[in-house]
């Protein structure tokens, strides 16, 4: 059963829903319920995300982006040391493929030395000591403070975290629009609230339209594909081993993830997709799959960035193209010994459809009692214990 009022509504039951609720707790406030749309938690992004916990290496300094992943890396790890959660610190490692890409590298270093991030510059030398099996041109950077966790377990423990602390966690109820101020029309009844915060994560702009916000966002989503070790294969990668990017656009490329539990993945890709939740190949598309097509078409003619993800990513759904990414950032690859995983994920990419520009940071916007949280891709899930933070600060003070 619903509650006729609560103080403050949160939708949304991923990473920062839930975090922006425990905040709420800690900081005396009880009367919070969180509901999720879907059966359980974990779903979509917070639960399918490869458990990476981020640095502040990539993002611009003085953005939403790297003034919460380093924060938010911290307090993460001390909740999972705290709980007794799956913790891995190994670190990461960044090499370039080729020499044209040493100028990114080394904006990535004065990126990450700018925002406070613990970073080393690796000969080629040292970075065999660290990742034996990582190849790199003249120097590679390595992040000391990358970590990885379970994403489920981290969601799990945040749950059982709020109701030790009275606050209601509702699956099965998704946001159907406004019933009138201070009223919100969910699957199941209707909920009256004094506060409302928007962490639909996927589903935040259609979210955020009833109270006449992100009229001129569009969200893309970008499908995230993997490969993993097969059981009992061995390839000796101890941590993270990361391409340089295109630090124009968001995407981090191709890279080899040692998860929280010891297995090996590869991935993700980000090819676009055909619905919020279209995992498989035709699966979730829902009824925007067409107008999808026509939003990524006018990208494709009015972007030059996207125009190229959309012309290289989907070829790594054929093995060889995938591969071939792999092979670049490490010796000895052999394509036999990888899989096609079963996690697939989605990135939730929110578009300025004004400038048709893919929007690179957080963003957080207020009205009538309402806070919501737009693009909460990546470091999202590294960065949700600050972004929570930051959230409970300014708007309910």
């Amino acid at each position: 059963m619903l509650p006729e009022r609560v103080e403050t509504l949160v939708i949304g039951g991923g990473v920062v829903g839930l975090t922006v609720a425990r905040e709420l707790a800690l900081r005396g406030r009880r009367d919070v319920l969180v509901v999720e749309r879907e059966a359980e938690l974990g779903r979509h992004a917070s639960g399918r995300n490869s458990g990476v916990l981020h640095a502040g290496i990539y993002y611009a300094p003085e953005s939403q982006k790297a003034r919460t992943c380093l924060a938010g890396n911290r307090l993460m790890r001390a909740f999972c040391r705290e709980k007794g959660l799956s913790l891995s610190e190994a670190g990461k490692v960044i090499v370039a493929r080729e020499e044209a890409e040493l100028p990114v590298l080394d904006e990535l270093y004065s990126r990450a030395t700018r925002n406070g991030a613990r970073v080393e510059w690796l000969d080629e030398k040292q970075l065999a000591e660290v990742e034996p099996r990582a190849r790199t041109r003249q120097k590679a950077i390595w992040s000391r403070d990358t970590a990885v966790v379970d994403p489920l377990e981290v969601l799990q423990a945040l749950r059982a975290d709020l109701e030790d602390r009275g606050v209601r966690v509702v699956t099965g109820r998704a946001f159907l629009g406004r019933a009138g101020p201070g009223r919100a029309l969910l699957t199941g009844g209707t909920v009256a609230y004094e506060r409302l915060v928007n962490a639909a994560g996927a589903w935040c702009d259609l979210v955020a339209r009833p109270f006449g916000l992100a009229e001129h966002y569009r969200l893309i989503p970008f499908k995230g594909i993997y490969r993993r070790l097969k059981p009992g294969a061995s390839f000796d990668v101890r941590g993270n081993i990361y391409p340089v990017p295109d630090i124009r656009n968001p995407f981090l490329g191709v890279h080899f993830t040692r998860s929280a539990h010891g297995h090996l993945y590869l991935g993700p890709t980000a090819i676009p997709a055909f619905g919020r939740a279209n995992y498989g190949l035709l699966s979730g598309t829902g009824g925007e799959a067409l107008p999808l097509l026509l939003a990524d078409a006018t990208l494709f003619f009015r972007n030059p960035r996207f125009r190229n993800v959309a012309l290289s990513e989907p070829k790594k759904y054929l093995p060889h193209y995938f591969h071939r990414d792999a092979a670049r950032l490490v010796q000895g690859y052999s394509p036999e010994l990888f899989e096609a995983a079963t996690k697939v994920g989605i990135r939730p990419q929110l578009v300025d459809w004004r400038t048709k520009e893919l929007v690179m940071d957080f963003v957080v916007e207020a009205r009538d009692g309402a806070v919501h949280v737009l693009n909460p891709v990546s470091p999202a899930f590294t960065s949700s214990m600050e972004i929570a933070r930051t959230i409970v600060a300014e708007h309910f003070a």
